[in-house]
């Protein structure tokens, strides 16, 4: 295979890697040791291979996997709630995007909604893997099985039961202006101190969630309730009265991006049911903000 075809694929690895594992950083490091496999072998040996875009996608899919295995133990070590790493737009950035930086190469779609990547992480590795090739990217179960080490009828019985852990976590669905009109009058009504509102776009039983990575401060534990999330917003800009809120595009839905001297500190993003805002995610582990620096 010629190299600039086979680098092609990277595209659709980096996809793949960073739905499975929700870490863009992890996704990069998975299409490198991928590569680096490929480059490893003999002429002769690749030679041998029929569809090297298969063969890529097979030991990336496993690489991913043996990642996935070992995440739960970090995550037990993990300092704080865990959230996957937020993408940017790149078309809202005033700089020219590096063409060599992996944010450029993910596709931003509802298979790479926050809250959606949040959802796989109750699903067991072979769950997330199987159900992410099968359902998210269409690969037939007898290739699905060749890469997760099962039979096509077990990859079959993986991605059936992480099609019902998404549809227990399903909510009503919001039209994407609606999110937007949503998003937009959380930042007016946060911005205006306004701590009635703010309840009134919150669904009485929302969940906020803040990943500092024990790195930067942020709640260890949930926040719940509409009330308790506003007062804690309202407690933010009092102890941090120079901050910036800026509408941006997260992963693919409307969010919010904030900033402290022009440096992002903070990344929000949003799930919503109906008319209210039911989730509420803030990134601030800065090892997870590299693409918004």
């Amino acid at each position: 295979m010629e190299p600039s075809v086979l680098m092609s694929e990277r595209r659709q690895l980096t996809n793949l890697a960073y739905r499975m594992l929700g870490s863009l950083s992890d996704a990069e490091d998975v299409v490198q040791e991928t590569y680096a496999r490929w480059y490893g072998q003999s002429e002769a040996q690749q030679d041998e291979i029929e569809n090297p875009a298969a063969w890529l996608t097979r030991v990336a899919g496993r690489i991913c996997l043996d990642i996935l295995g070992s995440a739960r133990v970090r995550r037990e070590r993990y300092v704080g709630e865990w959230l996957p790493e937020p993408l940017p737009e790149r078309a809202e950035w005033a700089a020219p995007a590096d063409p060599a930086d992996p944010a450029d190469r993910v596709t931003l779609d509802e298979s790479v909604n926050l809250a959606f990547l949040v959802v796989l992480e109750s699903m067991t590795p072979a769950e997330r893997v199987a159900f992410i090739l099968h359902d998210v990217f269409r690969y037939p179960f007898p290739e699905v099985a060749d890469i997760v080490g099962r039979t096509p009828a077990a990859c079959r019985q993986l991605a059936s039961s992480a099609r019902r852990r998404i549809g227990d976590a399903r909510t009503p669905t919001t039209p994407p202006a609606q999110r937007a009109d949503l998003v937009r009058d959380f930042q007016t009504a946060w911005a205006a101190k306004d701590i009635s509102a703010l309840i009134g776009l919150l669904d009485p039983e929302a969940v906020a969630i803040a990943d500092g990575g024990g790195i930067v401060t942020a709640k260890l534990e949930p926040i719940e309730g509409a009330e308790q999330i506003a007062r804690g917003l309202l407690e933010i800009t009092a102890q941090l009265p120079g901050l910036t809120v800026l509408a941006r595009t997260v992963n693919g839905q409307p969010g919010l991006v904030i900033q402290e001297n022009g440096v992002t500190t903070t990344v929000m993003a949003f799930e919503f049911a109906g008319d209210r805002i039911t989730r509420v995610f803030a990134v601030r582990n800065p090892e997870k903000l590299r693409p918004w620096a």
